[in-house]
């Protein structure tokens, strides 16, 4: 009888130890937070009165983004060039005219002796009668597509009282005897452009290029002065 009861107790003991520990461990960690109110005040961003969580004090990854470099009058840039152009025209005119006349002299004059006097026509009223028709149709369509890709390095000309950049570059090449010439200019907003001092042509406001050719290649399809002359006037 004393084995038993001395075994039971055992168990008794173990299975209150067994509960006791989590209150223990709960009273704890509850003893270093703060005592809230019946609203809720916790907050995923943290606590409101004190340093808002960021990306810069979590991340163990990040990076701070590199400052904007102030620029300067003279200062060179790159203008990456990627313009797509597409047009599709279609057009149609269809133009009647008919015009039908008939006319007739019924009382004619005689001039005799400084005098105006009637002069009846013995044949009969002289007749004029006519007919006319017109017919102009037309049709006419248009579809023209064009591309330019190319980088040039501008300069900064003059810096506008906003902030905004006037630049200007030109870029020449040359191969034996063909040249090719690139003559861009526009104005830049200073935070279009991007950590690599490149901007986007889309993003340059009164943007102008012009594209030059001369040597043998442009000499091989280029137009002569009568072809243009027929081309503007279109004589026939």
């Amino acid at each position: 009888m004393n084995v038993r009861r001395q075994y039971r107790c055992a168990i008794d003991v173990s299975s209150l130890v067994i509960w006791i520990i989590p209150v223990v461990v709960a009273v704890i960690g509850t003893m270093g937070m703060p005592r809230v109110g019946f609203g809720q005040s916790g907050s995923l961003l943290g606590n409101p009165q004190g340093t808002p969580l960021t990306l810069d004090r979590l991340s163990w990854t990040y990076q701070p983004p590199p400052q904007q470099r102030v620029l300067r009058l003279h200062d060179v840039l790159t203008v990456i060039v990627d313009e797509k152009t597409q047009v599709i025209a279609e057009g149609q005119m269809d133009r009647r005219k008919k015009a039908d006349g008939k006319f007739v002299l019924s009382d004619w004059v005689l001039l005799k002796r400084w005098s105006l006097i009637p002069d009846p026509q013995t044949q009969g009223d002289p007749t004029i009668g006519g007919q006319m028709e017109n017919k102009y149709r037309a049709e006419s369509e248009l579809e023209s597509r064009e591309a330019m890709k190319l980088r040039v390095a501008c300069e900064i000309v003059d810096i506008r009282p906003n902030g905004n950049l006037v630049v200007e570059g030109r870029r020449t090449i040359q191969v034996n005897n063909d040249v090719w010439e690139i003559y861009l200019t526009g104005t830049v907003w200073p935070q279009s452009i991007l950590p690599d001092n490149t901007v986007q042509s889309e993003n340059v406001a009164d943007l102008r290029v012009i594209k030059r050719e001369a040597g043998h290649v442009r000499d091989g399809y280029r137009r002569g002065w009568l072809l243009k002359w027929l081309d503007e006037h279109q004589p026939f």
